[in-house]
């Protein structure tokens, strides 16, 4: 038997329905309902509308009525598109030398770098693994992010791959956030690897891509496409299986020389992640295609370098998603909201467009289709501010965070 529950009312409801995926966003366009009310059956929306009038009209058996005795905002779940948060390690002596003026190659010729959780990663246990994911994505749901994406690649083994996607489909079951699985076994070629980049990436696809179907593991490929990793003529045999075998495409690109993005067009991938070395050039392919581009401030802020050109891509009508990029090395921190706040006034971006960046162009990089927007038939994943409008969480760059986070139908935080 469903349970249905009716929440309010609400100062301002942004529903952020009808809104384009691609494009700039005006804040006069963000559709917003005021003294709303949201009625949810079972997991999902069934409606929202006037309070009031939903009140009356909730003659539903045991309807659980929920009145808010403040003023509050309520905007959909987050979603962070682009996490690395299964790992083990710290590498904080690589952002000590990084600020100290060491260059990416003295760092790794010191032990630290990519390699440097590689191998810290594969000396931890499944187990130990799956509660290190449990721990960092109960952080991110308690500031409103209810869907996230987590890569693999930091095995780089069909052996330690495995042990990782595993421990993060456990991890799934041990969180009330959704953890969406992405297999980023081109990350780099590892260094004990006998063998070149296309061999390695031949083997991955050969012998881990069947595992990952059989068990269930992701649907989801990755790759780093970068002079220190993998060029696209790399990329493109690993890719044509992958997508040969049904799994959804995204890459690493532009992230400090270009190339990546034309691979994501040209592989029709769901999204382009970084673009923080994106020209006039990659910015007009992208935008001419379905891509998602995905902006990581974090990693901007990490190694200190350029933010991704959010506001070149919006005006050329391209589609701008922003995430974290939580991970040991270049970044961090993992507090997607601040993160997106600090990319909007570097970037001059709308709190609209911000907002978009983390709720349904989010979902949309990752194929998702039920969440990211409040409306009839939408997964109930929202967050409750507790303030009078929407500019006052955008205004406090992530130091209001969520009153009330609902994840499915359930409060599942609360401040």
């Amino acid at each position: 038997m469903k349970k249905y529950k009716l929440i309010g009312p609400i100062t301002q409801v942004l529903t952020m329905e009808s809104l384009s995926v691609k494009g700039a966003i005006k804040d006069e366009q963000l559709p917003i309902l005021e003294n709303a009310g949201i009625l949810i059956e079972g997991n999902k929306i069934r409606s929202i509308g006037n309070f009031s009038e939903l009140k009356e009209k909730a003659d539903i058996p045991n309807v659980e009525i929920i009145e808010l005795h403040a003023d509050h905002v309520c905007v959909p779940g987050f979603i962070d598109a682009h996490t690395h948060i299964c790992f083990s390690g710290s590498r904080a002596r690589d952002y000590a030398m990084r600020n100290a003026g060491k260059s990416y190659l003295e760092i790794a010729e010191a032990g630290g770098g990519i390699w440097d959780t590689v191998t810290q990663t594969r000396k931890t246990d499944q187990q130990e693994l799956t509660l290190g994911i449990i721990k960092r994505a109960n952080t991110l749901l308690k500031t409103g992010i209810t869907t996230i994406e987590v890569k693999s690649g930091y095995g780089l083994s069909v052996k330690e791959e495995l042990k990782m996607l595993r421990a993060i489909k456990n991890a799934n079951i041990g969180t009330e956030a959704d953890l969406i699985a992405t297999c980023l076994a081109g990350h780099m070629l590892p260094k004990d690897f006998d063998g070149n980049h296309n061999e390695y990436l031949e083997a991955m696809g050969n012998t881990l891509f069947p595992i990952l179907k059989e068990e269930n593991l992701t649907n989801r490929i990755d790759a780093f496409i970068e002079k220190s990793a993998f060029m696209p003529s790399d990329i493109y045999p690993y890719f044509k299986k992958a997508k040969a075998m049904g799994f959804d495409i995204t890459v690493h690109a532009d992230q400090f020389s270009v190339g990546g993005s034309e691979v994501a067009v040209k592989m029709k991938a769901k999204s382009a992640d970084h673009l923080e070395a994106s020209t006039e050039d990659e910015i007009e392919m992208l935008a001419k295609s379905d891509v998602i581009s995905v902006a990581l401030p974090g990693a901007s802020i990490g190694l200190g370098c350029s933010f991704t050109p959010a506001r070149k891509i919006l005006d050329a009508g391209g589609a701008l998603a922003i995430a974290s990029d939580w991970n040991p090395g270049s970044a961090p921190m993992g507090d997607l909201l601040t993160q997106a706040c600090i990319l909007g006034t570097f970037e001059k971006l709308s709190n609209s467009e911000v907002l978009a960046g983390i709720t349904f162009r989010a979902a949309k990089a990752l194929n998702l289709n039920d969440r990211g927007v409040l409306s009839e038939g939408m997964l109930a994943d929202f967050n409750l501010f507790q303030t009078d409008h929407y500019n006052e969480i955008f205004y406090k760059q992530g130091k209001l965070v969520p009153n009330q986070v609902w994840k499915q139908g359930d409060l599942v935080s609360q401040q």
